[in-house]
């Protein structure tokens, strides 16, 4: 297939907010896409190279972008630069050079989806002497061949901003449609959640059908998707909920660890399935020692501990490990955590997702030998709510963030990538008028005034409406930013800026600037309210109304382990909203 058939139909997607339009379309690309090129084609929608947990990372120096696209068109260096100073998107500095450009060259290709995904998976791997001259090549090599259309978007992939705005579940939608029917969506979605990996999803329905699916189990060595809790405002609602007795664990501030292991070999991923493997060698070595079976996939809990006391530091100390290539031996030093295990989903060769809660907590217990820097999460098994509540008031006074309560019946199974009441969450926060801290998108921003001029002063948060794919907003937020965190938000912001609000974002609110979805913040508000302003669940409490946050506070927590559809949604702000009612 020619790579300016996918590239025309992005234009189409791109073009819309609207989620069942952007499925319709992907639809119709799908069932023109060869059976063996519809691997590259979900990756390159997805703006990937690989699935996430493998690590093939894109971007591009801004520098040597600027650069290709000159080598390619020969338009005035200073006029693409200037381009680029006014958009600051790439892939409109590249439509608009190679539309400008004054002639084609009769030595060209056309451009095929294998060609320019073979060329950009060598852009992005490669390294070391001489990479740079290489990258360089192939990337004016490929404007060169490009039509206007084609450059937007392969310059838009490889700065690794595709920015069609279509999210995991839409496509999930569109190759159920494509390959099977709607009413197959659910099977569709479990393959996806086990191998966390829709390109082989499409690639075994398009050659097999939904029969290829049975093919996809739970491997060690690639994660699965994590399995998410419900919440509730109190103990006795919660016991009710799970039919009168439940088992309360501990609920750690840290970073969800995936943790796969196989003789010798662990690697670890976070909740976002991104491989942190090399920067916890710590957490390594300890679970070779640790774990006593032959293989598994055990879940836990990584949190920092301050190695004086013994006390859990905020979930933010975490953070200083992540993405360290250099001085790793004195982070982890400076940094050490521990590893709090909670489920086991497979054991030595059995998949253990599909069996109740019980029966995974023993096998936890069975391959697991604690160790300083390794245990198992404490949990207590009780019907008696007032033992509960005690519980809860133990693990606030120890530094943890709550308490998780989850279901002892038969079909207590692991939901991989689902949110349902088999676990629901309790946490210090719901003492509150506002029943629970919530993470929220930034979409916008205003300008800072007073001891905050020149800088950003305030931050337009939203939630994130899955029916509709489109991100809802619900506060501004001003409060609860210290210095640094101030000084730090143009280099989290403003590679996201857009020049007007985000087709994917819903506000009736004017902003002074405009970002992309991207950064998840942690919020807490007095209460939630009606609001005329603000987009969060509009009109499903009263007509010309949505929610909003009064009194909002950052908490000091950046989401980094969340990407901006896992902020709280639009519908679980309205059943805060309710609950706070009640």
């Amino acid at each position: 297939m020619d790579y300016l058939t996918l590239a025309q139909a992005y234009e189409k997607i791109e073009a819309t907010s609207k989620r069942l339009e952007m499925t319709d379309m992907l639809v119709e690309l799908f069932r023109n896409v060869p059976e063996s090129e519809i691997e590259k084609v979900v990756l390159l929608t997805q703006g990937k190279l690989a699935p996430d947990f493998a690590g093939q990372e894109l971007g591009i120096a801004e520098k040597l972008a600027l650069k290709a696209i000159y080598e390619a068109t020969r338009v005035n260096e200073t006029d693409i630069q200037k381009l680029w100073l006014k958009e600051g998107d790439l892939g409109t500095v590249a439509y608009e050079a190679v539309s400008r450009r004054k002639q084609t060259s009769l030595f060209t290709d056309t451009l095929s989806i294998g060609m320019v995904f073979d060329s950009l998976v060598q852009i992005s791997s490669a390294s070391g002497s001489g990479s740079q001259d290489l990258k360089l090549k192939l990337l004016a090599k490929l404007m060169h061949d490009s039509s206007p259309v084609e450059a937007k978007y392969i310059a838009r992939t490889l700065a690794g901003k595709l920015r069609l705005g279509i999210a995991d579940m839409t496509l999930v939608d569109a190759l159920a449609i494509t390959f099977a029917t709607k009413q197959d969506r659910d099977r569709v979605e479990l393959a996806y959640n086990t191998c966390s990996d829709l390109a082989r999803v499409a690639k075994l329905l398009a050659g097999k059908g939904l029969s290829g699916l049975s093919e996809i189990e739970l491997e060690v060595g690639i994660p699965l998707r994590a399995m998410l809790a419900e919440r509730l405002p109190g103990i006795p609602e919660i016991l009710d909920k799970l039919g009168g007795k439940a088992a309360f664990e501990y609920k750690y501030d840290g970073l969800r660890i995936q943790a796969h292991i196989k003789g010798e070999g662990v690697q670890l991923f976070t909740r976002q399935l991104e491989d942190v493997t090399g920067q916890f060698p710590d957490l390594v070595d300890i679970l070779k020692v640790a774990f006593k079976g032959k293989s598994g996939v055990l879940e836990g809990e990584c949190v920092p501990v301050d190695i004086n006391t013994g006390e859990m530091l905020p979930f933010q100390t975490v953070s200083r490990r992540r993405g360290r290539k250099y001085e790793l031996t004195s982070a982890v030093d400076e940094f050490p955590v521990m590893l709090y295990l909670f489920d086991c989903l497979y054991l030595n060769g059995k998949d253990l997702t599909q069996t109740p809660y019980t029966n995974r907590r023993k096998k936890l217990i069975s391959c697991i030998s604690e160790a300083d820097r390794v245990k198992l999460a404490e949990v207590l098994v009780t019907s008696d709510a007032d033992e509960a509540e005690a519980f809860f008031q133990k693990v606030i006074g120890k530094g943890g963030e709550g308490i998780m309560a989850k279901s002892l019946a038969d079909d207590s199974f692991y939901k991989a990538g689902s949110r349902g009441w088999h676990w629901i969450k309790f946490k210090r926060d719901y003492k509150s008028e506002m029943n629970d801290t919530v993470d929220l998108a930034v979409v916008g921003g205003f300008s800072g005034r007073g001891k905050r001029a020149g800088r950003y002063g305030a931050l337009l948060m939203a939630t994130y409406n899955r029916d509709e794919g489109r991100f809802e907003t619900v506060t501004k937020l001003g409060s609860g930013f210290d210095d640094d965190f101030l000084a730090a938000l143009p280099e989290l912001l403003d590679p996201h800026l857009v020049k007007k609000p985000h087709r994917l974002v819903n506000s009736a609110m004017q902003a002074d600037f405009w970002f992309e979805p991207s950064l998840v913040l942690e919020v807490k508000g007095a209460e939630i309210t009606l609001s005329p302003t603000h987009t969060c669940a509009w009109e499903l409490v009263r007509k010309g109304s949505g929610l909003a946050i009064r009194f909002p506070r950052y908490t000091g927590k950046v989401r980094q382990d969340k990407a901006p559809e896992d902020a709280t949604t639009s519908e679980e702000m309205l059943a805060l909203y309710n609950l706070q009612a009640k």
